[in-house]
């Protein structure tokens, strides 16, 4: 599954199976390429006076066993629900792309356990999100100080401070923190230490299988991976359409 999200300008997309759109600022589509493949493009918008665009695109690894027809789930900015840990008017926003934060629930269901928030501190504050039994990432895409609480482990691209009590973040943007997932361990807590402050936070569950990568394919064996691989160049098994002019 990839799961694509624009926080500046747009993109779009099609497949040869006929669907098409525009991921607008702030909008998200969530799809699921099953067992029967899709062929599937997407390019960011771009021209004169249109703002770089600034997106995130998680690719999801989908149990082995799980066979069912490609879907999509597209949601504009207005359909995201937000959640507040310190109510409407409180410094920290969180928009619920899926999962649930502070007893709001995201209207898309994914195939899999997957929870993805963006998190705005507008002013300095903390906050505590439950993540429960998942693996956790914190990609930070503002300029962002953070405290993560001891008992995680983090890996970034810049600085480490370490106190005593504390991991300490400090640097600009684009930094990804892979977290621990102990069994005491029930969530992640967030401390940002400058106003205007953002972050995505993304909980996924572990599967107990391989995961096998060639190109845009992914799959669990290299086996499966040469099969594709002759299916797409013989246009079979969902391929049927991969080389007509679109």
């Amino acid at each position: 599954a990839t799961v694509t999200y624009m926080a500046h300008s747009s993109s779009r997309q099609e497949d040869l199976a006929g669907h098409r759109g525009e991921i607008v600022t702030g909008g998200v589509q969530w799809m699921c390429a099953y067992f029967n493949t899709v062929i599937h493009a997407e390019m960011p918008v771009r021209g004169p006076g249109i703002p770089d665009p600034q997106g995130l695109q998680l690719w999801i690894d989908l149990p082995k066993e799980v066979i069912l027809r490609t879907t999509y789930q597209e949601l504009g900015p207005s359909e995201i629900p937000s959640a507040f840990s310190e109510g409407p008017e409180g410094p920290i926003e969180i928009k619920v792309i899926s999962g649930k934060s502070h007893s709001v629930d995201s209207p898309v269901h994914p195939q899999g356990s997957c929870w993805y928030f963006h998190i705005k501190f507008r002013k300095v504050g903390s906050m505590f999100q439950d993540i429960h039994e998942f693996n956790s990432i914190a990609h930070a895409i503002s300029h962002t100080s953070a405290y993560i609480a001891v008992g995680w482990t983090a890996f970034i691209y810049s600085r480490l401070f370490i106190t005593a009590e504390s991991i300490f973040i400090e640097g600009g943007p684009f930094h990804t923190l892979v977290l621990s997932s102990g069994q005491n361990e029930t969530g992640v807590a967030l401390q940002a230490t400058e106003d205007e402050t953002e972050a995505v936070l993304i909980a996924g569950e572990s599967l107990d299988q391989m995961v096998f990568q060639y190109g845009p394919f992914v799959m669990t064996t290299k086996e499966e991976i040469q099969k594709t691989l002759i299916d797409y160049q013989m246009g079979r098994n969902g391929f049927e359409k991969a080389h007509l002019a679109v």
